[in-house]
């Protein structure tokens, strides 16, 4: 029943939103150039790679020695912006319609930090990495991983098709009320480096 919701919605609000979908990949272009869409290696459902993607929100300038320079320092005033709307995850209904995403579950995270988990946080690859999730709305980038990873058990544990429309409900609320964007002082959220180190 999730996957059949999960399909037809996204293919629904894609036809919806399309034209939102076209401004801001024209402003991206304008504004930043090529390629507009970010696309990164994420593991999925039993830890499976897949391909997720996202609008680009930062610039691909280099220092002398043409060296990416900080995320603080490549993400633009319109990066900053579609970010804080999560505008930026609106393609990834693309990977919701592939069956790599659902609407609700833990969020993917990069294939490196598989070796990192213990065995209760390797949990979260029984479902649907999503685009929304139950720690996205109960902190997002204001907690720890640890907090990040319990949130996600609880949800493994306590998911119903209710709690999914729960959790999308407040998501869209915090669409137009954003908070907990990013860890603070930072542009982007510190990588996981294993439980020992955290």
């Amino acid at each position: 029943m999730k996957r059949v919701f999960d399909f037809f919605s996204a293919l629904c609000l894609l036809f919806v939103i399309s034209p939102i979908l076209l401004i801001i990949a024209v402003a991206i272009r304008f504004k930043m150039g090529s390629p507009i869409l970010f696309k990164q290696l994420r593991a999925g459902m039993n830890g499976k790679p897949f391909y997720i993607y996202k609008f680009r929100t930062m610039t691909n300038s280099r220092d002398s020695n043409q060296e990416l320079l900080s995320d603080e320092k490549r993400l633009t005033f319109f990066g900053k912006f579609i970010r804080r709307h999560s505008l930026d995850e609106l393609p990834q209904l693309f990977n919701v319609i592939k069956g790599d995403m659902s609407f609700v579950g833990p969020r993917p995270l990069l294939m490196e930090y598989m070796p990192l988990y213990n065995q209760e946080q390797l949990r979260r690859f029984e479902v649907r990495p999503g685009i929304t999730g139950w720690s996205q709305i109960n902190g997002r980038n204001a907690i720890s991983w640890s907090e990040k990873f319990k949130l996600d058990i609880w949800y493994i544990d306590h998911r119903t098709f209710l709690l999914d429309i729960k959790i999308i409900l407040i998501t869209i609320l915090r669409v137009f009320l954003p908070k907990d964007i990013n860890q603070h002082g930072k542009a982007t959220y510190e990588k996981f480096k294993g439980n020992k180190q955290e």
